[in-house]
């Protein structure tokens, strides 16, 4: 599944996130026992939104990160842009969802001015587009001079004692979960596919600098599986 490239990854990919749709915020929970939601918090305060800026929630699937926008920061403009319909259809439902604006967005082709935002925010979106460069000079292109961009997404862990651990929680439970809670072997197969085939944190750094980025940083979470990168154009 992550071998594919181009024009049948995105089909693939949107088929996958139309399917698991209903059940994917409950699946986020159980998997990172409830850690994803401190993570969209540093993700939030690393994009060092301006009072009454313009936030680019890309990828938002069902609106976490712009929902937790809106309820930390009420004077924020956040829109949630995502390709898969089914994942807005559910994020319209959940409390506030109605509030949010929403846009169906291609991350490779953004249909949005230059200039556009404060911050570009995303949340478990990078690994699955077919062409990452592409991606980031989008979010450069649509981000103010001194916006900020600010990635969570999986990332490759330095081998350590828990190694094993890690990938046992990765290739056995994560798809008995999905199994279990939404009847989808294969979506679930893909997580840890995909997180050992995407870039390490450094490499991830290195290519939001060739993006153009400055003052890029990261921090690793969740036993380093998990990268929160940032970067200022």
């Amino acid at each position: 599944m992550a071998h594919l490239t181009g024009t049948e990854r995105s089909t693939y990919v949107q088929k996958m996130f139309t399917r698991i749709a209903p059940r994917y915020d409950l699946m986020n929970r159980l998997m990172t026992f409830g850690q994803d939601m401190r993570w969209r918090r540093t993700v939030i305060a690393q994009a060092a939104i301006p009072a009454g800026g313009r936030v680019l929630d890309l990828g938002a699937g069902t609106g976490d990160i712009a929902l937790a926008i809106r309820a930390a920061r009420p004077d924020a403009h956040p829109l949630a842009a995502d390709f898969t319909f089914e994942m807005m259809r559910v994020g319209q439902a959940r409390p506030g969802g109605e509030a949010l604006p929403w846009n169906s967005a291609d991350a490779l082709n953004l249909p949005y001015p230059d200039a556009a935002f404060d911050a570009v925010v995303s949340g478990f979106l990078m690994r699955n587009v077919s062409d990452l460069p592409r991606a980031l000079r989008e979010q450069r292109r649509v981000l103010k001079p001194g916006g900020r961009i600010v990635i969570l997404d999986t990332t490759r862990p330095r081998k350590n004692l828990l190694t094993p651990l890690i990938k046992l929680h990765m290739n056995f439970i994560i798809p008995f979960l999905g199994r279990l809670i939404t009847g989808e072997t294969e979506a679930y197969a893909y997580l840890p596919e995909t997180s050992q085939n995407f870039l390490d944190a450094e490499t991830l750094a290195a290519r939001l600098q060739e993006a153009g980025f400055g003052e890029v940083g990261f921090v690793r979470v969740n036993f380093g599986t998990v990268g929160i990168h940032w970067g200022k154009r």
